[in-house]
């Protein structure tokens, strides 16, 4: 039952994610195809006329982080066999990194920092962390396989972000860091509803 709960948790979560996104995108002062390419996904979140639904991007940011904290204390902890205490430790930073992220937006000089602090502790953080749990479990077959190319992919995109900031292209390697964990999350909603 436990398994049932937390899987049907983390397949709402990454769904509801992906679709506040998509429909924050899609009333953004900007045509859906540029808003994906050039605007980063923080911005979705920042009040002001640019985003109209900023309210919706931000609540998706809060919910996929108690979406990733409630699954994995829940039911997948027991799942992992070695790495424990890393493992819980990534999870609450991760967690955290994206709740703060959507309540404190980017954009503001007086909270940017913390805005950014947040944003590297969930996209850091949350593929370190994949890439630990692929390690972690009993067993290591295709879902412990497709968790380490996620996070391998994420990390990757990530360094390219980060030493790329300036670059008109960043939003997509920021997105490309950041959906790892949105379809790792919806993957394990699946591995779990099946164990």
């Amino acid at each position: 039952m436990k398994s049932k709960v937390a899987g049907i948790v983390f397949v709402i979560g990454s769904l509801y994610y992906i679709l506040a996104e998509a429909i924050s995108a899609t009333f953004f002062n900007s045509s859906i195809f540029n808003t994906y390419i050039f605007h980063t996904i923080s911005e979705l979140g920042i009040p002001n006329a640019n985003s109209p639904l900023f309210w919706l991007m931000n609540s998706a940011f809060i919910l996929i982080g108690l979406t990733l904290l409630f699954g994995n204390f829940y039911r997948f902890k027991d799942f992992i066999v070695k790495h424990k205490i890393i493992c819980y430790i990534l999870t609450v930073v991760t967690s955290m990194g994206v709740i703060i992220v959507g309540l404190v937006h980017g954009g503001n000089p007086l909270t940017s920092g913390y805005h950014t602090l947040g944003a590297v502790m969930a996209i850091l953080g949350g593929n370190v962390l994949l890439v630990l749990i692929s390690r972690s479990m009993d067993e290591f077959e295709l879902y412990q396989k497709v968790t380490l190319i996620l996070g391998t992919i994420g990390l990757v995109a990530f360094w390219i972000m980060f030493f790329n900031m300036g670059s008109v292209y960043m939003p997509v390697f920021e997105r490309l860091s950041v959906y790892t964990l949105i379809m790792w999350s919806f993957l394990t909603g699946v591995y779990l509803l099946r164990n």
